[in-house]
């Protein structure tokens, strides 16, 4: 799938300028950096994703 065909969600957790983005095509869930946008992205399963945001709730980074 193309980036122009995905919708891109910016994180609405962070402060210090280091987002991430995330698109949620069928089955999956991308994850990219907001400052490099043609950059990689990575692609997990959504269950992993729930976990990640989860730990993420929970823990100072």
């Amino acid at each position: 799938m193309r980036d122009d065909e995905l919708t891109w969600q910016l994180s609405s957790y962070t402060d210090s300028g280091a987002c991430v983005e995330v698109a949620r095509p069928a089955g999956e869930v991308l994850v990219r950096d907001s400052k490099r946008r043609t950059g990689p992205r990575i692609s997990v399963t959504p269950s992993s994703f729930a976990d990640l945001v989860d730990w993420a709730k929970t823990h100072q980074v």
